[in-house]
């Protein structure tokens, strides 16, 4: 076993922690924030069958993105569905491969030219865009360069200097059942790993959080109906029944006539 596969093996095994326990609990404090007002985006649906069927317009084809902006609408929703072949192509490297994954093989393949034209994209609108570039922080340029360093070194590894990926197979086989095997040494092999193990520490406190954080979202994910049914927050209700039985156990004076 050699020293980079060691350090590579723990490096993995510390960013998987710190991204399954980091956005556990981004999740669980989004869970327990309190919505006391009923302020849904209207025009919103009035049921919560409603409610699922426009959270998944939302999430699958970025509805609320496509009627602000046309162009933003291209590129993001190219970048995410091609991320999504890219990673759906990426779990050979931790399952036994099957005939689902063999015919998606090549999809996800060429969806990395589409990733890297969607993050392109999204960079310029950042730069070009003058009230973009306005409230744009340097973590969102620095994200973006992260996503595109990380699409272009895996791509030239698909189409130029060649990995074993068979080995790259088995390294991270060992890592989940405690076995673990050598990697190779390959620079860009090295640095895109690198870079993805980068990518896994920081996303539970970057933006990228929004991917779990839209379903959360009063906005999106109430019922509007304020008019049939009052809205009290959990929180809200406590003080209510607490100040209902201070009321009930206080003694009225007569009332003179």
């Amino acid at each position: 076993m050699t020293f980079i596969s060691i350090l590579y093996g723990l490096l993995f095994w510390a960013a998987t922690l710190i991204l399954v326990i980091g956005v556990g609990r981004r999740v669980h404090l989004y869970w327990k924030v309190p919505a006391p007002l009923k302020i849904v985006t209207t025009p919103a649906p009035v049921t919560r069958s409603g409610v699922v069927w426009r959270m998944f317009k939302e999430v699958v084809f970025f509805t609320s993105l496509f009627r602000a902006s046309k162009y933003t609408w291209v590129f993001a929703i190219l970048f995410h569905m091609a991320l999504w072949l890219v990673l759906l192509r990426h779990t050979r490297y931790f399952m036994d491969m099957n005939s689902f994954l063999v015919f998606m093989q090549p999809f996800g393949r060429y969806a990395g030219f589409a990733m890297l034209l969607g993050l392109t994209g999204l960079l310029g609108r950042r730069m070009l865009v003058d009230r973009v570039r306005y409230i744009s922080a340097p973590s969102d340029f620095l994200m973006l360069l992260l996503l595109l360093s990380i699409g272009v070194s895996g791509m030239m590894m698909s189409f130029g200097v060649h990995t074993d990926i068979v080995q790259v197979k088995a390294f991270f086989h060992g890592l989940m059942t405690f076995d673990w095997q050598p990697l190779p040494g390959d620079p860009l092999l090295l640095l895109h790993l690198l870079l993805v193990a980068v990518l896994m520490i920081i996303f539970p406190i970057s933006k990228l959080l929004h991917a779990p954080g839209v379903f959360f979202s009063p906005t999106r994910n109430q019922v509007d109906n304020p008019r049939e049914k009052r809205h009290v927050a959990p929180w809200a209700r406590e003080l209510e029944r607490e100040h209902k039985l201070y009321a009930d156990d206080t003694p009225t004076a007569p009332v003179s006539r």
